[in-house]
């Protein structure tokens, strides 16, 4: 072997050690974020929603102290920039901008304020971008990371989303469906490495799945239905994403940011106050329907309940992040599908008498509207299968969640990561 040739691959080695010393570091930084994050958002959220389920009172004053607050840091702590979710990392992605290191804790704190003050969407987001930051500061610090800037962001994103749903296959899917699209050996490497120190963080703190949830079986005869359920995840999907897309639209036109706080707490309040299973991420609201579905006889009250809260989540979601809410549609398209799974199984079984399983219509729904709403069937699949902690029903998630992507696909074309006004034109 000449000199040249030992230098050039010297080169290469060093470059390779680099690489996974850093992926560990991102791996580390993100799922320790991650966890903290839920951590504390779960612990807050339980402790304010118990008092404003004994003080309803709070319903009024929590939504709009908590968009204040995160308007006032923004202005005053932020440099004044509002925070615009995942297109922030598509744009950091495509670009040579990168992704500031305020970024961090604007979308922890934002994130954290948004969730537990009532905001009706959830924490996935912001972790997102604050771990999709972690890797785009780190490939700034020497020149040997330049080439691997989407690489080492999504080393971090697919981290963080490891540390939420506890599914290191969710998270590398997720980087490469949503954010990568392209798999290089650097993506493989340090996607891999950051996942497995992630995955490990979770085992060591013994981190118990979302949803203790029992699944047995599921039946042929059931794959009509199945079959339904994706085509109305689909629909549902579509109709989340243009109420994200036209609520943001016009509250675009409001000039005065404070007459957005009022407008949107005002809806806000009014809607958790009638229907307090919007407050927040609604995990609580999915664990409850979890733990009842079984005994859960379907009336007339119970089905309008069931039909007021798919039509305005979405519509309180788009007003929390309008309003200037730090979060996305993960949260609410989970909500929504366990929600809209268990009303076509208790129909199917009130009325047309078929046996069907509320619990596997939950969440096959609950993957099936989380595909449609981010065009990720296979991100999907694995998150909700991470969440359950249980692959029964992988064979019906699968088909639902394809089926739920393409009726949303064929009815609308984009979603709210991806549409862009420009695009329409």
């Amino acid at each position: 072997m000449n000199k040249t040739a030992q230098i050039k691959k010297n080169h290469q080695f060093i470059k390779f050690r680099k690489l996974v010393i850093v992926s560990i570091l991102i791996g580390f930084l993100s799922a320790f974020l991650g966890i903290s994050l839920k951590k504390i958002t779960e612990y807050y959220e339980e402790i304010f929603f118990h008092e404003v389920s004994v003080h309803p009172v709070f319903y009024i004053i929590f939504p709009v102290f908590g968009l204040s607050v995160i308007y006032f840091l923004r202005q005053y702590l932020f440099k004044k920039k509002e925070n615009k979710g995942i297109k922030e990392v598509f744009e950091s992605t495509q670009t040579k901008k990168n992704l500031p290191s305020y970024k961090i804790p604007s979308h922890f704190i934002n994130g954290l304020l948004t969730v537990i003050f009532g905001g009706s969407t959830g924490i996935e987001v912001s972790t997102v971008v604050a771990t999709a930051t972690i890797g785009s500061v780190a490939h700034e610090k020497e020149n040997v990371f330049r080439q691997y800037k989407t690489e080492l962001i999504c080393a971090g994103v697919a981290a963080g989303v490891t540390a939420l749903f506890s599914s290191p296959i969710a998270g590398i899917l997720f980087a490469f469906e949503v954010i990568s699209r392209k798999v290089t050996r650097a993506f493989i490497i340090s996607n891999v490495i950051a996942v497995s120190i992630a995955f490990g963080l979770l085992t060591i703190l013994k981190e118990e799945p979302l949803f203790a949830v029992s699944v047995t079986t599921w039946h042929l005869k059931a794959i009509p239905y199945f079959i339904l359920l994706g085509i109305l995840a689909g629909m549902n999907s579509v109709y989340l994403t243009k109420c994200v897309l036209f609520i943001k639209s016009q509250f675009g036109k409001i000039d005065t940011h404070y007459y957005k706080i009022i407008i949107g707490s005002a809806v806000l309040s009014i809607s958790l106050f009638f229907f307090p299973q919007l407050y927040g991420e609604g995990y609580h609201a999915i664990k409850g329907i979890f733990g009842s579905s079984s005994q859960l006889p379907l009336t007339i009250t119970l089905a309008l309940t069931f039909i007021a809260i798919l039509i305005l989540k979405p519509i309180v979601t788009s007003i929390t992040l309008a309003s200037g809410g730090d979060g996305g549609v993960f949260a609410p398209s989970l909500f929504i599908g366990a929600f809209l799974g268990l009303l076509l199984a208790s129909i199917l079984n009130s009325f047309f008498h078929v046996n069907v399983i509320p619990v596997n219509f939950m969440i096959i729904g609950m993957a099936a509207v989380l595909s449609a709403s981010i065009h990720a069937p296979f991100t999907a699949i694995f998150l909700v299968c991470g969440l359950t902690n249980d692959y029964t029903l992988f064979l019906p998630i699968l088909v639902v969640c394809l089926i739920s992507k393409y009726t949303a696909k064929t009815i609308y074309p984009y979603t709210v990561y991806s549409y862009a006004p420009s695009l329409t034109k």
